[in-house]
């Protein structure tokens, strides 16, 4: 590191306290740098396209609409990206932000998603953009048998891709359940009456992530995609239990064992049955009690979900 030198004296003198009176009006905005949107000379690396550029996690409350006409606001994460083109060096990433905040006190719908995509896709004249809103929504869940009643938390993320003209309105869910080996249920009712042996079969904690592509004008409600969920997998973990409730969801586990195979099979007959949904993916992951490995299985339905390669977190990702 080269040895400090004290100013020139024909260097004039920088103030060490901060103007807290200091006005920027537009004509010393009008002087300031802007890098982000630089000649193509000031490109560093590759020239080539940038599919994804933005920002990600910033938080602000949004209002959401519940099914039965009540409200509710939530924090919500946001993340926002544009396209880039190669001869382009950056973004201003605050206009991501200042769009979505321009519509962020209305009631959440797929429309103000869809408004502040094409505000922010303008602005900052990409060809692509996407919008992500992640958050924890609660409902009310019934206990099975004692009439208590609990909070039950769903993380749940709503997208919209602007590509190529096109639009996609994509729902991500989360779902935590209990899956029972059907393997090990047997061969525990097998120690029983062949040789009176008391046996219990093995189950654990579940999580299947649903995403699925929304067809139609009509809504799909988050409480809509919470009952596709209990239909296909019915043994959805507990909020409040008491004594009874849990032998009850014993029994519930025993009606129902469950492999992850058929746990993706079953959510997908469900999705496919709903007419508000069209492309889909499943992904589930049985955090086995037996194993010291997880059980793993993924299903996708049309073009929008395919795919060759896996993220590495893919699995590893999902929180149950």
């Amino acid at each position: 590191m080269p040895p400090f030198r004290q100013p020139s004296a024909a260097a004039p003198a920088l103030s060490r306290t901060y103007p807290a009176d200091f006005l920027a009006d537009e004509a010393y905005r009008a002087t300031l740098p802007d890098l982000q949107n630089g000649p193509a000379s000031l490109i560093v690396g590759a020239r080539k396209a940038i599919q994804h550029v933005g920002i990600s996690n910033f938080r602000l409350p949004i209002r959401y609409r519940r099914q039965d006409g009540g409200e509710v606001t939530l924090e919500t994460s946001v993340t926002g990206t544009v396209s880039l083109d190669a001869d382009r060096k950056g973004i201003n990433m605050s206009r991501i932000m200042r769009s979505f905040y321009a519509h962020a006190e209305k009631q959440f719908s797929l429309g103000v998603l869809a408004a502040a995509v094409s505000d922010y896709k303008d602005h900052l004249d990409a060809f692509d953009a996407r919008l992500q809103m992640r958050l924890s929504y609660p409902l009310r869940a019934p206990s099975l048998r004692s009439g208590l009643e609990g909070w039950q938390y769903y993380d749940i993320a709503m997208e919209l891709i602007d590509q190529g003209g096109r639009r996609l309105r994509v729902m991500h869910f989360d779902y935590v359940y209990s899956s029972t080996c059907p393997c090990s249920l047997e061969l525990s009712e097998h120690a029983r009456q062949a040789r009176g042996q008391l046996a219990t079969p093995h189950s654990q904690r579940s999580i299947a992530r649903i995403s699925a592509v929304m067809e139609g004008d009509d809504r799909l409600w988050f409480e809509d995609m919470v009952a596709l969920c209990r239909r296909a997998v019915p043994t959805e973990t507990q909020v409040m239990v008491k004594r009874e409730d849990e032998q009850a969801f014993a029994e519930l586990n025993a009606a129902n064992p469950i492999f992850v195979e058929d746990a993706v099979r079953a959510f997908a007959r469900e999705l496919e049955a709903e007419p508000r949904i069209g492309d889909f993916r499943v992904i589930a992951s049985h955090r086995e009690s037996l194993h010291s490995h997880d059980a793993v299985s993924l299903l996708t339905e049309g073009p929008t979900f395919a795919q060759t390669s896996l993220d590495p977190m893919t699995f590893a990702g999902l929180r149950a």
